[in-house]
């Protein structure tokens, strides 16, 4: 799995054992293995030990250089966090009594309207930044609010501490109970100009911007159609929500009698794309599936958001048999965790209350969670030519995880095997098992002191 341009330096090598996802295998593990990663942030190779003094000729490193992962430290890929609202991270935790839409009132809309204070915004998009890189996510998918300014606040923290993120400034021009939250069309229309433009000209590597109705009942159909033309001119990813609980489905059927479905609506005004992730979808119906399969569009499923605000139970097997991407979200702060560790427990436990309603339901294994976790979020968002698992050319964006850190979480006992001790991460672990983070090659935790 050499490559054949050895004119790169190296800068980071390992030795151990790597644990990842493959199309073929939700668990992959290669013990006693190399890995090699170029000054670029790419995967140069990845080789059994045995050959590493040849390994170390051919591509110029010393021996002395390799990090050696210790009997219970593995590496395995970023977690990918396809739906998260950076600008609810303040209330996380929080204000979970009340259904979506009432909930949306009461709560998200006054907290997002302070997002034009960028005091404000910064102090609150710095700490969720840190704190998904902590917990290991290595790409976030990131509603920001409908002020441009803030949301470039957004991207440019995301690229100062390294983490890979799409960044969606908000469109929304109808149906909020907060009067000063919204915008008129044409303002949505300039601002999401003025956003991207500015965005794109900071020329980050790792951070672009997304195209972000916030969900139909909040925008007019001239917004949607307006948005559309603007993520297929521009050759950008776009994010919204769908299907959430069945309240908002049925006023998207009395806003949008014209469609069939509340896909429809997506797809009338050109924004289901291969390059679309839409959030939450536990009430589509298996045709609005097909569409999603059709078009290429993903859906990101936000269990913990789903359970705490009693929207619904998204049958994540059904999607998987109709052959629609699909990755897995925090939905911050519908979801009161910020850790896609999280994210990956309430998926399993989702698919159980499943399997106990119909005991003819196939429960999800925790391997395809994690696959759905890394190499699926990568799938979602339309990046697993760049990252999701250790092929040689992808980035580099993996962590470093130490089963045995001092009064850590977990208690290992003699004779656990790789996939044991995953597991045992995977249900027990936290940020302090955690050790170091990579994005693209570059270590973006620790933090650097200053």
């Amino acid at each position: 799995m050499n490559r054949n341009d050895t004119t790169a330096r190296i800068a980071h090598v390992f030795s151990g054992t790597l644990m990842h996802s493959t199309p073929r295998a939700a668990v992959e593990i290669l013990h006693n293995c190399v890995l090699g990663v170029d000054d670029k942030g790419k995967i140069a190779f990845i080789e059994n030990h045995r050959d590493v003094v040849s390994l170390s000729e051919k591509w110029g490193f010393e021996t002395s250089d390799i990090k050696q992962l210790g009997q219970y430290e593995f590496l395995m890929p970023g977690m990918v966090d396809t739906h998260i609202h950076a600008s609810q991270y303040s209330y996380t935790g929080t204000a979970l009594d009340l259904p979506l839409l009432e909930w949306l009132n009461t709560y998200t809309f006054p907290v997002e309207a302070k997002y034009k204070d960028l005091d404000f915004a910064n102090n609150v998009y710095t700490k969720v930044v840190r704190r998904t890189l902590k917990n290991g996510t290595t790409t976030a998918c990131y509603f920001a609010t409908i002020h441009t300014d803030a949301s470039l606040v957004l991207g440019e923290l995301a690229d100062r501490f390294g983490q890979r993120a799409l960044v969606g400034k908000v469109c929304m021009d109808c149906n909020s109970a907060v009067p000063q939250y919204k915008e008129s069309p044409s303002e949505c229309k300039e601002e999401t100009d003025r956003f991207i433009k500015e965005l794109l000209k900071k020329e980050y590597t790792n951070v672009k911007p997304v195209v972000t109705p916030r969900f139909a009942p909040s925008c007019s159909s001239s917004l949607l159609s307006e948005l559309g033309e603007i993520a297929k001119n521009n050759k950008l990813h776009v994010q919204s929500h769908i299907s959430e609980n069945k309240e908002e489905v049925e006023l998207v059927k009395t806003l949008f009698p014209g469609c069939r479905s509340y896909t429809d609506v997506y797809l009338k005004h050109n924004l289901l794309t291969e390059r679309t992730v839409m959030a939450h979808g536990c009430h589509l119906t298996d045709e609005e599936l097909e569409l999603f399969r059709e078009t290429g569009s993903a859906i990101s499923h936000c269990p913990n958001s789903n359970i705490s605000i009693c929207s619904g139970m998204l049958n994540v097997r059904n999607v998987l048999n109709h052959k629609v991407k699909l990755g897995l979200g925090t939905d911050v702060a519908g979801g009161y965790s910020p850790s896609m560790l999280d994210a990956m427990r309430r998926t399993l436990d989702t698919s159980k209350a499943l399997t106990i309603q119909d005991p003819q339901h196939k429960t999800l294994s925790f391997e395809e969670v994690f696959r759905l976790a890394t190499l699926g979020g990568s799938e979602a968002l339309s990046l697993d030519d760049q990252i999701g698992n250790f092929v040689v050319g992808k980035d580099f964006d993996a962590l470093r995880v130490n089963i045995c850190v001092p009064d850590g979480p977990i208690d290992l006992f003699p004779g656990e095997a790789p996939k044991v001790i995953l597991e045992k991460f995977l249900n027990l672990g936290d940020d302090r098992n955690i050790t170091e983070v990579y994005v693209a090659g570059r270590q973006v935790v620790p933090f650097p002191d200053k």
